[in-house]
């Protein structure tokens, strides 16, 4: 079997992504499943080696945002141009990616803009699987960006996302509520009723369901992934059952993109003891992706 080519920019290079990545590529696993290319920043003269270098004990947090941007943007170029099969994205600092000139609150909305994609974030494992229909916001936002449209649209995505990339013939999705106990009757809310309830309706998918049940019920098999209104009730799920072996995959881009399930880790960086195994996974997922991909029919 011909080793896919995968490229994986290092993120924040004051972060743990250089070690995490370091000790992933030197696994048998990996070497056995995949043809790993590093990307450092393109046109800057910077080398990956220079960059980690340069700022894995500290510094700049705007120079070191800058090199994370690049090596993003030269990837997806990469990907775009057929060099390579796949990404697997290190972690990124968010402010320091804004401190250098990247106005995006994280990979999954930069990779979309970068390919003109419309997209949804999942985090998967071998026990859940968890989309989110609103991302990188403020809670308070929430209620303005969770509409029909972007339910609906987020639907149609993991649904042909979970065809693709996991050979699911007929995925069963739900959708996690909003309110607690999805507003019981509309005393702690009537948005579930309004929106939420008549959306699922229409996109085909079960729900709304309380989150405090809805999550367990696909980890005993009930739903394929589950469709979450808003960042962290997705997030606590999944990373409470799987942290540290799940994987996030941006579903809609024109090619796989996986990454680990955790961030920077600036306070341990350097030790020596950051666990490289959600790196792992994310590499040998990608790879996977990259063998199976192929157009699905609607």
């Amino acid at each position: 079997m011909t080793r896919p080519r995968l490229a994986i920019p290092l993120g924040d290079p004051r972060g743990i992504g250089p070690e995490v990545v370091s000790a992933a590529i030197a696994d048998s696993r990996v070497r056995a499943r995949a043809e790993v290319v590093l990307v450092g920043p393109s046109g800057t003269g910077v080398t990956v080696d220079h960059a980690v270098g340069a700022w894995s004990r500290g510094g700049d947090a705007a120079a070191a945002g800058r090199l994370a941007g690049l090596a993003i943007e030269h990837a997806v170029s990469l990907a775009q141009s057929g060099a390579v099969q796949g990404i697997v994205t290190a972690p990124i600092d968010k402010q320091a990616l804004l401190a250098g000139g990247y106005d995006f609150p994280g990979h999954t909305e930069m990779l979309a803009s970068l390919t003109g994609s419309h997209v949804a974030m999942m985090l998967a494992s071998d026990r859940l699987r968890v989309v989110l229909v609103t991302t990188h916001i403020a809670l308070r936002d929430v209620p303005q960006a969770l509409t029909r449209a972007r339910i609906i649209e987020c639907a149609e995505i993991t649904r042909l996302g979970l065809r693709e990339l996991y050979g699911i013939r007929a995925p069963r999705l739900a959708l996690c509520a909003l309110n607690p106990h999805a507003g019981d009757g509309g005393r702690f809310g009537d948005e579930d009723d309004t929106l939420l309830a008549p959306a699922a309706r229409e996109a085909d998918i079960a729900g709304p369901f309380p989150a405090d049940t809805v999550f367990v019920r696909a980890m005993r098999g009930a739903f394929d992934a589950v469709l979450a209104p808003y960042h962290d009730v997705g997030m606590t799920a999944i990373k409470v059952a799987s942290f540290g072996s799940a994987v996030n995959v941006t579903l809609g881009l024109p090619f796989p993109r996986t990454s680990p399930d955790h961030g920077t880790a600036l306070d341990i960086a350097g030790k020596g003891v950051a666990d490289p195994a959600s790196m792992i996974e994310a590499i040998l997922e990608c790879a996977r992706f990259s063998d199976v991909r192929v157009p699905a029919k609607k």
